[in-house]
């Protein structure tokens, strides 16, 4: 088993310190094993610490009346789940649960906040890992408001596309109704709007949950608003 100051190491949350600065974290750090479906966290809980996700996929999401699932985040290995309801001291504002069985570490909240005021620069790196986090929701928050199911669905291959940074070939880590719930649709609009991005020549089944961008241009028009489906 990988030792728990390289699981930390290798998490974007903590990159630049060095050994001696995370040495203090994988101290405090505890190894948690999550079941998929099993909850890790419900909207209304103390936030008396975070997760670091060390494989597998974490959701957080919120349930409507009706019990409605609506995905707001998928995060992956090396991705802290709860940091900032941590910071504040304040309760979850969703809840969380591994789509996959996943492996995480976690860290208590006032074992944390210790660490931190012996070594401010972890804090530096968190705030700049957030920050980048919360330009990704506003664009998720806009899509979802703002654009119709295709634009939403061009938008998410675009960007997965960019980020695996696979020759435009994106591999999809949920399952179709888990990437419904994300995008604000249902898996029955979903088939249809990727079935007629294929017949349009814009993407391409290469695979299990594998799409190739074949035209570029044309899925950046219909992602920006600026042409619609047939």
């Amino acid at each position: 088993m990988t030792p728990i100051i390289d699981e930390l190491a290798a998490a974007p949350l903590f990159e630049g310190l060095d050994p001696d600065q995370i040495a203090p974290l994988a101290a405090i750090a505890q190894r948690r094993s999550i079941a998929a479906g099993a909850e890790l966290f419900a909207e209304g809980d103390p936030a008396e610490g975070f997760y670091v996700v060390c494989s597998g996929k974490v959701k957080v999401y919120h349930l409507s009346p009706e019990g409605k699932e609506q995905i707001l985040h998928v995060f992956g290995p090396g991705e802290p789940v709860g940091e900032a309801p941590m910071f504040a001291g304040e309760r979850f504002p969703a809840h969380a649960a591994p789509m996959t069985d996943a492996r995480l570490l976690y860290l208590p909240r006032q074992a944390f906040l210790d660490v931190l005021a012996a070594h401010p620069s972890v804090a530096l790196g968190m705030l700049a890992v957030m920050a980048r986090r919360l330009r990704r929701f506003a664009a998720h928050i806009e899509n979802l408001a703002l654009k119709e199911a295709p634009a939403r669905l061009a938008s998410y291959l675009i960007y997965e596309a960019d980020l695996q940074d696979r020759d435009d070939t994106v591999a999809l880590d949920m399952t179709k109704g888990q990437l419904a719930a994300f995008l604000g649709s249902t898996p029955e609009t979903l088939s249809r709007v990727l079935g007629r991005l294929i017949r349009e020549g814009m993407v391409t089944p290469t695979g299990y949950r594998s799409y190739r961008i074949t035209d570029r241009d044309a899925l950046e028009d219909l992602a920006a608003g600026l042409t619609r489906l047939p």
